[in-house]
């Protein structure tokens, strides 16, 4: 049975931030359980995976806060709101708001916003601005922190016949849950981000923009090496910089200056983030302004994964120090390096537990090597119905080349992996035909 309810959601652009993602995952729920589900927005990498034969998708400027463009996006929600019928229209950042706004008191239409942040309040003029957020009929405040922030700032626009309410964001667990992931589209993500077996995976997602703390990590994992003496870890910084190229720029000389360039990957964007997610030894939110949630602690809590965040923020609610994750200092790059170091040794005495080492079994493909006339070794192995090889050359033979062609993988000359999709004897078959194709090379 069809609902009567129609909800428009109006959004800037459809990125891959809390805000996006939250208004992608409400639009979808709401066509699940047979509503009319709607999204306004100016564009986005997100755009391409909606559902578009479940959510109607309406391209408006609604990312402009030019005064012009907000009236005709007032005159042209309006319109759509009509057609389509829509009861409920939640507006998610202020320069769509004003047009929200204005169109449902054209219309007599239910308004809500949620609010995502702190916002620049500084000036009157700036206060104004951001209070088109709490002149809906329901404010929704993501986390406790943001509820107190709009009663300790904007007391004078909170009305009595006007709903404030702390509604936290959920997360879908069965979709981040590490026991859901594909080996095979692990070892896959592995070989696209070159990503070594042997080193400790830290990841910290989110979009590149200065409060999100990217140069203080930079600078902690340079202290992670100098004076914790530790060097066995790849560090991933996830997120686009969305435009931001001179900030992009910054980071990348900062890496540059310590010369962490082999330490430290920029990964545009991942489109399964569970994934991502499930690569990572450790997640780090370094955020240096407080997050109105922290979605990124609540998704690695979920896939079982060690996080360390700023202790400011939605990030306080959703980690139980010490228990759940790890809270720092915020904006201290020192006490994210000690913090980093105690998840480390943590992590690495569990393994010692149950004899294990990261890598152990690429170690072997090494031994055939020592012996002499061997040039070329290549180490199979099972696990979970994927089989994986290790590929190891002496000289001039590049293996690279070989896991690329046969076995979707890469590496460096001498040092490579790969998968194959076929069984163990099927794959040694075909490693055989291998060395027999290769046996000019391989005998000079």
């Amino acid at each position: 049975m069809t609902s009567d309810l129609k909800v428009l959601q109006v959004i800037p652009k459809l990125g891959y931030g809390g805000a996006e993602t939250g208004c992608y995952d409400i639009a979808h729920y709401l066509a699940e359980k047979q509503c009319g589900s709607f999204i306004a927005t100016s564009g986005g990498e997100l755009l391409r995976f909606i559902k578009k034969e479940k959510v109607k998708i309406f391209r408006l400027p609604v990312h402009s806060k030019n005064p012009i463009l907000i009236i005709f996006n007032t005159l042209a929600l309006s319109l759509f709101i009509i057609f389509f019928k829509i009861n409920i229209v939640h507006a998610r950042s202020r320069a769509p708001a004003w047009s929200c706004y204005l169109a449902c008191l054209l219309t007599n239409r239910a308004f809500v916003t949620t609010f995502h942040g702190t916002y620049n309040f500084k000036s009157k003029f700036k206060k104004f601005y951001n209070s088109v957020m709490l002149r809906a009929k329901l404010t929704i405040a993501g986390s406790n922190f943001i509820f107190s922030h709009i009663n300790e700032n904007y007391s004078e626009y909170l009305k009595k016949e006007k709903k404030l309410r702390v509604i936290f964001r959920g997360i879908n667990v069965d979709y981040y849950n590490q026991k859901n992931i594909s080996i095979l589209k692990q070892e896959k993500l592995k070989q696209e981000w070159d990503i070594k077996s042997n080193n400790f995976i830290i990841l910290m997602p989110g979009r590149l923009t200065y409060w999100k703390g990217q140069e203080k990590f930079i600078e902690s994992l340079n202290i992670l090496i100098e004076d914790y003496n530790y060097t066995n870890f790849q560090a991933i910084m996830l997120g686009s910089d969305q435009g931001r190229t001179v900030y992009k720029k910054k980071l990348i000389n900062l890496v540059e200056r310590y010369s962490l360039n082999k330490k430290i990957k920029f990964i545009n964007h991942c489109k399964e983030m569970p994934l991502a997610y499930s690569l990572a030894d450790i997640v780090v939110s370094a955020s240096i302004e407080p997050e109105a949630f922290g979605r990124v602690s609540v998704e690695a809590q979920s896939m079982g994964k060690p996080i360390i965040a700023s202790d400011i923020g939605g990030s306080k609610e959703t980690i139980l120090n010490k228990k759940s994750g790890f809270l720092y200092k915020f904006d201290d790059p020192r006490e994210l390096a000690k913090s980093l170091n105690t998840v480390i040794q943590l992590t690495e005495e569990e393994l010692k537990k149950f004899n294990f080492k990261k890598g152990d079994t690429e170690g072997v493909v090494n031994y055939a090597l020592a012996i002499k006339g061997i040039i070329f070794a290549v180490f199979i192995a099972e696990k979970e119905g994927v089989v994986k090889l290790s590929l190891r050359s002496k000289g001039d033979f590049k293996v690279n080349k070989i896991a690329k062609q046969y076995f979707s993988g890469g590496g460096h000359m001498n040092a490579s992996g790969g998968i194959s999709e076929l069984s163990v004897n099927k794959t040694i078959e075909k490693v055989i035909s291998i060395f027999k194709e290769n046996k000019k090379n391989l005998t000079k």
